[in-house]
């Protein structure tokens, strides 16, 4: 059967892009080689955060005290926290099975593979795809084929038990006695949030000189002292040279005063990053990449005639909400749905799920001193929040917004503090739609919400 559409991986992209096409009546086939929902549904975004919010829980009935409770004997179930999170994600992956269920849609379940492009009328391909022994041909092809974990060329990693990627350490069974994060990042941050609130002594090493070296750095800079007081080692500016079992040789930071150049944990997690998954696709070999990524443009084409590509794949963002807009933009360009939309990468926002959350949007300082860009800086603690107040005793967090200071536009809005991820959206419409300060004062937020810190960051024109 030829198709209108058809899609290798049914991650985030995958099975938004397959939803959008078969709902507007065309034929389209889905390739998924595990479990739809990929990587962000199975092993990585739900998982996780079901299993910090447990741990959060933990956490917050153990520091009760601080808001007039009293909790004794406080315990929690790993495995139960585990069985909840597996329950969790069976229960999203038969929701997306289900918003597939039409009679435009095929979902197979199997590893495809790229056969060929033949040419057809104006410059036009149809493509053959084989999965399971039977071939399948389509007008148009998505590469929605996603990411997996960077192995590191560090000595001692391969085939050593007590080294873990992020998909491990969601399998675990038990709780490790300790562990070494190698990978200041988003993933390795979050990790160590999950640990520590556990009570796993947890130490975090980072190449970089700072963690979470791509956000605003005033604002990692509170969290930073935050877990060092709270006991979390941080080691940055600091390379791992080897691993021997369950001992890391490190290249000390000489900034960093008595840190032994070896380190020992129960389990080592391994989280410096992603690559771009490119199995099956070999012929196509003159797709064109960039860095490992598939080079697109602003409606997510490749250089090849009716192929698209979406997701990580493409080595832009690697964000599940960036791969659902993009496959959005991609068959909204494949119906010629009038007028075609494009991508606001600028407008992206993104949330670390720490405690306290960060979470953030446009631009950095740092960026814009980049881009020659003269901005305009306010930045209040979040206790200018009656709400925040209410509900984070010790706690002041902190909230910045960047202006182009000739426009008045925002640029970025950048906070820590719960629940800065479910503020963000708000700022995100700002920057997209192009706000300027005082538009954005014209906004009613409701009383009381922490929400209201963006109205309160007025910048005077």
């Amino acid at each position: 059967m030829k198709y209108f559409l058809a899609i290798i991986g049914g991650g985030p992209a995958g099975y938004t892009a397959a939803e959008k096409a078969s709902q507007a009546g065309k034929d389209v086939v889905l390739f998924e080689q595990n479990a739809l929902g990929g990587t962000c549904l199975n092993v990585g975004c739900i998982p996780t955060k079901s299993l910090l919010y447990g741990a959060k829980q933990y956490y917050n009935a153990t520091h009760a005290q601080k808001y007039g409770v009293t909790a004794e004997k406080v315990q929690f179930d790993f495995a139960a926290m585990q069985k909840r999170k597996t329950i969790v994600v069976r229960k999203l992956v038969a929701g997306i099975k289900q918003r597939l269920n039409n009679e435009h849609c095929t979902v197979v379940n199997g590893f495809a593979k790229v056969l060929d492009q033949e040419p057809t009328t104006n410059d036009q391909r149809l493509t053959t795809i084989e999965c399971n022994g039977v071939t399948y041909e389509a007008e148009n092809l998505m590469i929605c084929t996603g990411s997996t974990n960077f192995v590191p060329p560090i000595p001692g990693i391969k085939d050593n038990p007590a080294v873990w990627d992020s998909t491990d350490a969601l399998a675990a069974t038990e709780l490790p006695k300790s562990i070494i994060i190698v990978g200041g990042g988003v993933i390795g941050l979050e990790f160590a949030t999950l640990y520590h609130e556990l009570g796993v002594p947890v130490t975090v090493i980072e190449a970089m000189p700072a963690i979470l070296p791509n956000l605003d750095q005033e604002i990692v800079g509170v969290l930073a002292d935050k877990y060092r007081k709270a006991g979390i080692q941080i080691l940055t500016d600091t390379k791992v040279e080897a691993i021997q079992g369950n001992e890391v040789t490190i290249q000390s930071n000489p900034n960093i005063p008595n840190i032994p150049s070896t380190l020992t944990a129960d389990k080592i997690l391994v989280s410096v990053g992603r690559r771009a998954n490119l199995q099956g696709l070999e012929a196509l070999n003159d797709l064109e990449m960039y860095r490992g990524g598939i080079v697109v443009d602003e409606f997510c084409k490749t250089n090849l005639p009716n192929v698209y590509a979406c997701g990580d794949v493409t080595g832009k963002i690697m964000l599940a909400h960036v791969a659902s807009r993009q496959a959005e933009v991609a068959v909204g360009r494949m119906l010629k749905q009038i007028p075609l939309q494009r991508i606001a990468y600028n407008a992206v926002p993104s949330v670390v799920y720490t405690n306290p959350e960060i979470a953030s949007v446009g631009i950095t300082e740092a960026q814009a001193a980049e881009l020659n860009i003269e901005t305009e800086v306010r930045k209040l603690p979040m206790t200018y929040s009656g709400r925040f107040m209410a509900e984070n005793e010790g706690e002041t967090g902190l909230c910045k917004m960047l202006l182009d200071k000739k426009s008045r536009t925002i640029l970025g809005v950048h906070m820590i503090g719960n629940p800065s991820s479910e503020i963000i959206g708000a700022a995100s419409v700002a920057v997209r739609m192009g706000y300027t300060a005082s538009e954005l004062e014209q906004v009613i937020f409701p009383h009381p919400t922490v929400s209201e810190i963006l109205h309160e960051l007025k910048i005077e024109n």
